[in-house]
């Protein structure tokens, strides 16, 4: 747990609404310290942000979760599925695993073939776990320069990928937040109804 906790970075985007910011958490995992797919992430997040309770309580507390992985041999990094695997925690949550969480996927392969298969597989990932995977997932190419000396992403193609991404995942937050107000709303008034009270 503790290369996994490690590895996590999150960060809270700012909501377009004005209302309370949604929680996104990054998850990546690599063996080699400071891997493009981990400093990609946190370009992608803007900010690493420690949570008390560790991965399981910042990933049930996310609005939004964004999954960076490196392609070894072209699948998902053993590090990055150990703590994904940590999700059956949430099995008997109420929004159980990632349910009905939008899902940002990036993939860093040495070579397009290596990035974009991985993405295929977060994506499944996601879907097996309940998230909604954004219309965009990044396949990084890691063969190219991406970043500086200081770990600066360089590259700006990626980052308007990246501000896509970013921008997905906030519009998806949203809609999710009022499907789930919507819902309790209704179920409030079919309660009510069932007890005969005046609404």
């Amino acid at each position: 747990m503790t290369d996994a906790t490690r590895s996590t970075a999150s960060a809270t985007f700012a909501s377009r609404s004005g209302q309370m910011a949604p929680l996104v958490v990054g998850l990546g995992g690599a063996v080699y310290p400071d891997s493009p797919a981990e400093r990609i992430l946190r370009h992608c997040l803007e900010a690493r942000a420690a949570r008390a309770g560790g991965l399981i309580e910042a990933l049930r507390a996310a609005d939004a979760v964004v999954i960076a992985s490196p392609s070894y041999h072209s699948g998902v990094s053993g590090m990055v599925k150990n703590a994904l695997d940590y999700l059956e925690d949430l099995r008997d949550d109420p929004r159980a695993y990632l349910d009905g969480r939008p899902l940002g996927c990036i993939a860093c392969g040495y070579g397009w073939q290596a990035a974009t298969a991985t993405l295929g597989q977060l994506r499944s990932i996601g879907y097996a776990l309940r998230a909604w995977p954004t219309p965009l997932g990044i396949a990084v190419n890691s063969a190219w320069p991406l970043l500086d000396g200081t770990g600066r992403l360089t590259d700006a193609d990626i980052a308007g990928q990246l501000d896509e991404l970013a921008r997905q995942l906030m519009i998806a937050t949203d809609v999710t937040a009022w499907n789930r107000r919507s819902r309790a709303d209704t179920a409030s008034r079919t309660d009510a109804a069932a007890r005969g009270d005046a609404t």
